[in-house]
């Protein structure tokens, strides 16, 4: 008994049962599975209803030899759990669809050889193209790999002269955030934190925006206001900023690399009594929807996480249509997403 009289849909159904049920060509059928446009809409509709009556699914190895195009992208990123990359993540897998692919999710959890596995062979065949955050591995092995597949990178880490890359201005965007707290009057501001053994690049861009706001402000720089981690969890945070106040290190405002370390923050700050934004400004980073939801609602740098989306995938439409040029660079906007833990001091 067959697939379809056993009442089965989508397993092995052929294009030309689509076409027999439609009463249409296996060349109409083929048309409208690959979008092209000079299809009626009476017989669009017609064979969409046979493609849904019968469950068919194409071959995407068929499709690839048919188009040279699969209609999959890869997205890959250190890791899923975090908050910033599952909106991200959400931000391009809404921008794909629009366009009218599909996305395949893959985490890399910061291990190198996953991360070469994407940009060497992992994703071949299978996929038209590629966005890739990489953590580990440099920018000279990518050059050295160059993949077949079209691939933009997304981040502060490697950015060979022959890819494109899109990312924030993460100097620029710690000098304006500690620039809006000394505005606000706080003296003392404390960089939490320093995660030890960071094999990403993020967090010493924005260690380095946070020393040139305060040396061109002539602000306190005390070596003790960088306050270190031994991960990027909010329980090392918690232990780190305690530890901090614990030592006797004083401060008036927090500036965080990310939400987590500020929900920490409001977290250390709550048990010792000390009041948010009164006695203690705290500053996120990634305008998470953690920022929104926490007690006081969070301030915090915002990268606009859907202008990353549409960047990285219109260069890659280019690199897919045949664009072969030296690999383009591009710096999306930030904004500072003020709530309740900043202001007031000397307001």
């Amino acid at each position: 008994m067959s697939d379809m009289e056993s009442g089965r849909p989508g397993r092995g159904v052929r294009l030309e049962d689509v076409a027999q049920l439609a009463g249409v060509s296996m060349k109409t059928v083929s048309n409208v599975v690959r979008d092209y446009p000079h299809v009626s809409a009476k017989t669009r509709e017609k064979v969409q209803a046979a493609i849904d009556e019968l469950g068919y699914r194409p071959n995407l190895t068929a499709r690839r030899l048919a188009t040279g195009r699969t209609g999959m992208l890869a997205l890959a990123i250190p890791e899923l759990d975090q908050p910033y990359f599952a909106e991200l993540s959400r931000h391009i897998g809404e921008e794909a669809t629009r366009r009218g692919y599909r996305i395949i999710i893959e985490q890399t959890l910061n291990d190198i050889e996953a991360e070469r596995a994407v940009i060497r062979d992992r994703e071949e065949g299978l996929v038209d193209g590629v966005i890739f955050q990489p953590v580990r591995v440099d920018t000279m092995e990518i050059a050295r790999l160059r993949p077949d597949t079209p691939v933009v990178l997304l981040g502060e880490g490697a950015r060979p002269l022959s890819a494109d890359h899109v990312m924030i201005d993460n100097v620029a965007a710690a000098r304006g955030g500690i620039d809006y707290l000394l505005a606000q009057g706080r003296t003392r501001i404390a960089f939490f934190g320093m995660v030890r053994r960071d094999p990403t690049q993020s967090t010493h861009l924005r260690l380095l925006g946070y020393q040139e706001a305060l040396l061109a402000a002539g602000a306190v720089s005390d070596p003790k206001l960088v306050v270190e981690t031994d991960g990027f969890g909010v329980d090392d945070g918690v232990a780190a900023l305690t530890a901090a106040l614990d030592a006797g290190v004083q401060f008036d405002a927090v500036f965080c690399r990310d939400d987590l370390f500020a929900m920490a923050a409001l977290r250390v700050l709550d048990r010792a009594g000390l009041r948010v934004p009164e006695d203690v400004a705290v500053l996120g980073w990634d305008d998470t929807a953690l920022a929104r939801y926490s007690t006081p609602a969070l301030s915090s740098i915002a990268p606009d996480k859907a202008a990353i989306a549409r960047t990285a995938l219109d260069l890659l439409e280019d690199r897919m249509g045949g664009f072969d040029g030296v690999g383009r660079h591009r710096i999306v906007p930030h904004t500072i997403a003020e709530r309740g833990t900043t202001a007031p001091s000397g307001r």
